[in-house]
């Protein structure tokens, strides 16, 4: 599990592979990715949107950003917590995911909330270290 704490804002990720819906022999390895969100503060705060920063085995970076998570825009009241699942699918056997939320809090102040970067590694591949 990763974790990463900003502003009193811990979030958590724990990614699976995915086997059955990859495909290595057609370069498709897919990942699901589960993100905790626990509201740490002593002030409501509202998920505005998120940014990705994803880096596959051979260093392509895909970004995404868009509004709320997996359709919603939770609001979470001090040490309430918000879960979500999603998926990435990549061509190589192995990647690395970060990047934030956007965050904003009951008096209206913006703020960015760290996600920390985690490994994206199918279990069938021998790994390496540099």
């Amino acid at each position: 599990m990763y974790r990463a704490v900003t502003h009193a804002i811990e979030v958590t990720v724990e990614p699976f592979y995915l086997e059955s819906y990859s495909q290595p022999e057609n370069y498709r390895f897919v990942w699901s990715y589960r993100v905790t969100i626990v509201n740490r503060s002593s002030r409501t705060i509202q998920l505005e949107s998120r940014y990705w920063h994803i880096v596959d085995g051979n260093g392509i970076v895909e970004e995404v950003r868009g509004p709320g998570v997996v359709g919603e825009q939770p609001i979470l009241n001090p040490e309430d917590s918000f879960q979500y699942s999603s998926a990435c699918p990549l061509k190589t056997s192995s990647g690395v995911m970060q990047g934030s939320y956007q965050m904003r809090d009951d008096a209206g102040e913006i703020f960015e909330v760290a996600i920390p970067a985690f490994s994206l590694d199918a279990p069938s591949v021998e790994r390496t270290v540099n």
